[in-house]
């Protein structure tokens, strides 16, 4: 079977090579790839989000499966011209992904399903959203409606914050992500995030992760896309992530059947976690990225069947078998990161790094030049080990680190710090 995977980060890259394991696999593209991906696939050249060139090139290769990484593509309506042109397509819908492309939505959806989570306003104005943050107060959470590339949550802690939060988002800071607000309260206890895969009837769970949003040691400093995660979440246990299941991913699996707009895909649900009950923050309509890495170093060959299963509405008929083991991923970011910061420095130390199934280095904003590998992005590289234990894992993975030779790019030092 040729497959095609879309995107360019380290999530796709870990996707890549955990699909590439699978002896179905025949030929492996990856569109438009990166440095890293270029070593295990075929990458081409072409928008992820443009449907019609995306179509193209199935039809040039001989394209059997699709699998969707961002969620730009999805939003774009990229899986709907898939499934329309009867290609075999992992991802859900422009109408599922609202889930993640629209914050007032999914709220709307958690009230139809009864789905415990934050209290909260929606706001198409700055006057009325900053009325709402004076009648609240603060520690109180604001976050563009829509998609701000896991950029445009701001939690305020003071009613300053919020009011300044609410005057970039008006004034354009996230595009039309922030045209218009979602006001939430803030919600204590401990984050993780609860990966399953939805059929549009059927729910199979396929991981648990933990990531570390702030930039700084100790979660401090601003958000970013993520700077490390660590799989399986210990907050998460077994009776936890059954009372979130039964009261948060079906309730709203079947809300979204029952709007006509069933769900097929992976959903990731952000939970937080306070005296043993989990309260939904958010879904993402994708893997995360960086929770990809551990879950495909955990899950190995096997994902491919998965979302395949997945994709032709099989779930009921598979489950996933996890090794009792332990993964981290470190990320490494170019100094300045999430604010400006340069490209164009060299990597080196890459070759000498083990790749195999307890040890990758997953690329995210890479590129190769004149054989070289250069850093091309905020977030560059995905330091990814597993262990028989979180401790062995995360040994394992800041040895790998500390041979990248990379004077332009930092890393924090305190990845699961939370659960060691």
């Amino acid at each position: 079977m040729n497959i095609l995977i879309l995107g360019s980060g380290g999530r796709e890259h870990a996707l890549a090579w955990a699909v590439a394991q699978n002896p179905k696999c025949d030929q492996l593209i990856v569109a438009p790839g990166n440095a890293g991906i270029s070593q295990i696939a075929n990458c081409a050249a072409i928008d992820p989000s443009d449907a019609e060139a995306v179509l193209e090139l199935v039809a040039a290769e001989s394209i059997g499966f699709v699998i969707i990484g961002p969620e730009a593509p999805l939003a774009a309506g990229v899986a709907d011209a898939l499934r329309a042109a009867g290609i075999t397509t992992f991802g859900p819908s422009a109408a599922a992904a609202q889930l993640e492309a629209s914050k007032s939505f999914t709220k709307n959806v958690c009230d139809a399903a009864q789905a415990p989570t934050a209290a909260y306003g929606h706001f198409t104005n700055a006057d009325a959203a900053k009325d709402y943050i004076r009648a609240n107060g603060a520690p109180i959470v604001v976050k563009a409606d829509g998609l701000a590339a896991g950029k445009g949550v701001i939690v305020a802690m003071t009613e300053e914050e919020a009011i300044n939060a609410i005057d970039d988002m008006f004034g354009g800071e996230f595009g039309v992500a922030g045209a218009e607000v979602v006001i939430e309260e803030f919600m204590e206890g401990e984050e993780a995030s609860f990966f399953v895969l939805c059929d549009g009837k059927d729910v199979l769970a396929v991981g648990t992760a933990q990531d570390h949003k702030r930039v700084g040691e100790g979660d401090t400093g601003p958000n970013t896309g993520g700077m490390g995660a660590y799989s399986p979440a210990p907050v998460l246990t077994d009776e936890i992530a059954t009372k979130a299941m039964e009261h948060i991913i079906k309730p709203t699996i079947a809300e979204m059947a029952r709007r006509g707009t069933p769900y097929e895909g992976v959903l990731y649900a952000g939970l937080m976690i306070k005296d043993g009950a989990p309260r939904l923050v958010e879904y993402n309509v994708r893997f995360g990225d960086p929770e990809c890495q551990v879950l495909m170093m955990r899950l190995g060959a096997q994902a491919l069947d998965l979302m395949q299963a997945c994709a032709e509405g099989r779930l009921a008929s598979v489950k996933a078998n996890w090794a009792r083991d332990h993964a981290v991923t470190v990320v490494l970011a170019a100094d300045g990161y999430p604010g400006g910061y340069a490209k164009g420095g060299q990597i080196k130390g890459l070759d000498d790094l083990p790749t195999d199934s307890k040890n990758m280095v997953f690329h995210a904003g890479t590129k190769s030049q004149d054989g070289q590998i250069i850093a091309a992005g905020g977030r560059v590289l995905n330091v990814t080990a597993r262990g028989d234990s979180l401790q062995d894992a995360r040994d394992r993975a800041y040895a790998m680190v500390d041979k990248i030779d990379w004077p332009e790019g930092f890393c924090r030092r305190d990845i699961a710090w939370r659960a060691l």
